[in-house]
């Protein structure tokens, strides 16, 4: 049969032409939609495609040869191009009749294939915002080019600038054929930025309680642009104080002033004016809680509006509806049958005549962070099925009568308490951390501490640590989860460098999750045997070839398994030589070796925020004419501390690394026995001082304290303290050339550690240079050090946590108790960064500003930049 040409409609025309793919048969004589015929199938054949499988075509299709179809009102032919046009890969998509044979048709597909992406670049903005928008757009060599594509792409970039107040920013897309490879095109992204959008001003219309600045303050993240105009429109304001003058009005001068300021100057310091209109919509928010904490609690916003100014400024204008100041009138209780209503009452601390604040109002129901709260009341005494509902029963003028209706329930008792994710940490040494108890009343207090326990641990990442409470009303228990993920606990200390004149080298490691148990099981070393929470820590140091030294530590925090009791051992040797051979009749050699036992154990009163340490300390100086610390007995002696120390201590902060709450003090106490009381009367004078020091002799006294306020969005204020006080027994025998407080510097131990000696690290100034009689000192005997530091939060990842600080330092260093004054200090001021890789641990670059002289040292203040690793520096 002659092959002939028809064209089909197969869809209504709207739909073939959204399309934008056009379907065809052969001009054969059923054409007529009143009497339509039907056809098998015979073949299917696909052309236009070089890329693509024909085959796997005709099956995306739907088209099977032997199919009957309707010609021209059938829909299976219109129902192919759709199922074509949804894969997104083509153009053009085209089916045409090639013949007719009897009552078989024969089809064509002819498909045009969409370029495929070759490359992308970027023209018009810097490589950092390259480097982000290239994460959010995803685009993938060999993806299909589609206008879905280039139009995700180009809002994808536009919220990307809005999102930073550039709001006009310009995304244009070209694609040019890449004659390198076939069906390939490059896409380049032009952007233009432009300028960013800025708040000019603020208007406020409507407000007759509270008074326009009130009202913007609310705005937290929207704020009104840094105006500096104090001459403009001068003359009118000098012509209107003239006038108010003469009618001896002093009120309406002072508002003519006002106004004058107000509208001329306008300084928005740390505050940026950029417009986001997704900011924008949380700060309407925020004004309408704003007003509600103030009473109107029908405050709302009729209407607002932008305008644009030829600056490239924006204002904004709001007209809002304030209502009505609504007071409490009267409170009443209804289901308490625990407490009685008058000691509800002192715990909501909300009375009659308060203005009436809903926030306030929850907080005081559900949850108080400063205080307590009628929740927190019954569920730390196990009401876990415990609800309150404040109830408005009677709006009368200015006045509300609430009634607060309570189910207390049934006491909930903990069944079980799990914990998942931990993929080293053994099961039982995460739960003997948590207060909560199988058995035990259900509290959320102890949920809460628990929680904050086991980020303590470092073993858990602290921001994804979540409990879960699944509470079971049959039987009235709760079973309690604990998600958690781990974190690397370890630590590897590698450096090397130059420092007192020879070459530094030091290696540590810091196993702070170790198994003792599974120390000969080959299995368990994963690269070493962990989830047992004991602690192991190597350290090996060199100084060129004269100094050399290593100590050795291990924790067991739970002796015995059963009670958080912490068994400490510790030891280390050093050894500094003046690098002549041993048998060389100049050698001279300082070796030290301490041994350390110490029980820890967490107390119960005053809180359970309490801990006691004890310790038994043993350090033996051997010296062999070495005088460049010890110029007395010629450098030679033996000498021997047995020390008792004890510290009490208390930790609330809410997290290791970067805490935002809470506080941690210690006091400490260590003290050797009088040996001078039992000696009878002796000359120390005439002495010899290997024999006055033989036995070395002294009590320390130390306090450091540090509090975490969380101010605003994660901006944390640290004020700090510490001071120390070395004494001694007998006046006549002097205070100790040992354990002596050297300040200044970025407090690192090294080397010339060798008398007990503690660093003191004090920023903008260099190391040690605040030790009176430095550089020949033998160390202060008492010190005070005050801090504060300002601290926000760059990235509080895990895996690298880092914040950035800014700090006002002070501190001095003095011989005698008799010269202590703790207001004659030396002042600093800088900036730093710290940042927590668990590997390495806490490290810390500092600059600081020594704003004080140091006399007899010059250069010692002035800008300084300080390196330090885990807090050696606070």
């Amino acid at each position: 049969m002659k092959s002939r040409y028809l064209t089909l409609l197969l869809f209504p025309l709207l739909f073939v032409e959204s399309l934008f793919a056009q379907v065809s048969l052969g001009d054969i004589d059923v054409n007529d939609y009143n009497n339509p015929k039907e056809f098998y199938i015979g073949g299917i054949t696909v052309s236009g495609v070089k890329y693509l499988d024909g085959n796997v075509l005709v099956m995306l299709s739907g088209l099977t040869v032997g199919d009957k179809i309707k010609v021209p009102t059938g829909d299976k032919i219109s129902q192919a191009v759709k199922k074509l046009w949804d894969q997104g890969l083509f153009e053009d998509i085209r089916i045409s009749v090639t013949k007719v044979v009897d009552n078989q048709i024969f089809l064509d597909i002819y498909l045009q294939e969409r370029p495929r992406l070759s490359k992308f670049q970027f023209n018009g903005i810097k490589k950092s915002d390259a480097d982000d928008i290239r994460q959010k757009i995803r685009l993938v060599k060999g993806d299909y080019v589609t206008d879905n594509m280039i139009i995700k792409t180009k809002n994808i970039i536009r919220k990307f600038y809005n999102d930073k107040g550039f709001l006009n920013a310009e995304v244009d897309v070209l694609l040019k054929k890449d004659s390198t490879t076939a069906n390939e095109v490059t896409m380049y992204i032009n952007i233009d930025k432009n300028e960013k959008v800025k708040v000019y001003t603020i208007n406020i219309h409507g407000n007759k309680e509270v008074n326009a600045d009130m009202v913007k303050a609310a705005f937290k993240k929207t704020k009104e642009k840094s105006i500096f105009n104090p001459m403009n429109n001068l003359d009118n304001m000098v012509v209107e104080t003239v006038k108010t003058t003469a009618n001896m009005d002093f009120v309406e001068i002072a508002n003519v002033v006002g106004k004058q300021g107000t509208e001329n100057i306008r300084l928005r310091i740390f505050k940026s004016s950029k417009f986001i209109d997704e900011d924008y919509q949380e700060d309407k928010l925020l004004l309408i809680k704003k007003y509600n904490s103030l009473g109107f609690r029908d405050a709302r916003i009729v209407r607002d509006s932008i305008s644009k100014n030829p600056d490239n400024t924006i204002n904004i204008d709001l007209w809002i509806e304030e209502g009505v100041k609504y007071y409490i009138r009267n409170i009443t209780w209804v289901g308490n049958t625990k407490y009685p209503s008058r000691f509800l009452d002192r715990i909501l601390k909300i009375q009659k005549g308060d203005v009436y604040d809903q926030d306030v109002l929850e907080q005081a129901l559900t949850y108080n962070p400063n205080g307590a709260d009628i929740r927190s009341l019954y569920m730390d005494d196990g009401y876990l099925f415990f609800d309150v509902v404040p109830v408005e029963t009677r709006v009368e003028n200015d006045s509300i009568d609430l009634e607060i209706r309570m189910h207390e329930g049934k006491q909930a008792t903990v069944n079980k308490v799990t914990i998942k994710g931990n993929t080293k940490t053994n099961d039982h040494v995460a739960l003997r951390e948590t207060d909560t108890r199988p058995g035990q009343l259900f509290s959320r207090d102890r949920l809460i501490r628990s929680q904050r326990t086991l980020a303590q641990l470092k073993y858990f990442d602290a921001e994804k640590l979540t409990p879960n409470v699944n509470p079971n009303p049959d039987d009235g228990t709760v079973d309690i989860g604990f998600d958690v993920t781990e974190t690397s606990a370890d630590q590897i200390e590698l450096s090397g460098g130059w420092g007192y004149g020879r070459i530094v080298g030091t290696v540590g490691l810091s196993f702070n999750n170790f198994s003792l148990r599974n120390i000969v099981n080959l299995k368990a070393w994963r690269p070493i045997p962990a989830g047992d929470g004991q602690k192991l820590s190597l350290r090996f140091q060199t100084y060129g070839q004269g100094y050399f030294s290593y100590s050795f530590s291990f924790t067991e925090p739970w002796m015995g398994g059963r009670k958080p009791l912490a068994l400490s051992l510790s030891y280390f040797h050093s050894r500094y030589t003046n690098g002549l051979a041993n048998n060389d009749v100049g050698f001279a050699y300082f070796k030290i070796d301490g041994i350390s036992v110490g029980l820890g154990q967490r107390l119960r009163w005053p809180d359970d925020y309490f801990s006691l340490y004890q310790s038994i300390n043993y350090n033996r100086y051997n010296t062999h004419n070495y005088t460049s610390i010890f110029s007395f007995g010629g450098g030679n002696g033996v000498y021997n501390a047995i020390s008792y120390g004890i510290v009490l201590s208390r930790n609330s902060v809410d997290a290791p690394i970067f805490a935002r709450t809470g506080s941690e003090i210690s006091i400490n106490l260590e003290l050797t026995p009088p040996y001078s009381l039992f000696r009878g009367k002796v000359d120390y004078k005439t002495m010899d001082p290997s024999e006055k020091y033989k036995w070395v002799e002294y009590y320390k006294l130390k306090f450091k304290g540090s509090w975490y306020i969380d101010l605003i969005e994660k901006l944390v204020l640290t004020p700090r303290i510490q001071f120390g006080y070395l004494g001694a027994y007998n006046s006549n025998l002097g205070i100790t050339p040992f354990e002596r407080f050297y300040l200044g510097g970025d407090g690192l131990t090294g080397y010339n550690n060798m008398d007990g000696r503690e660093l003191i690290g004090m920023r903008g100034y260099i190391n040690n240079s605040l030790t009176p009689g430095y550089p020949n000192s033998i160390g202060g005997s008492v010190y005070t050090k005050y801090t504060m530091e300002l601290r926000y939060p760059v990235s509080l990842n895990p895996s690298a946590t880092i914040y950035a600080l800014t700090f006002v330092e002070a501190g001095n260093d003095w011989f005698y108790w008799n010269n202590f004054n703790p207001f004659n200090v030396y002042r600093s001021v800088g900036v730093g960064v710290r940042v927590f890789l668990p590997m390495f641990g806490l490290l810390g670059l500092d600059w600081g500003y020594g704003l004080d002289a140091v006399p007899g040292v010059p250069g010692a203040n002035g800008g300084q930049f300080h390196f330090s690793i885990n807090s050696s520096i606070d």
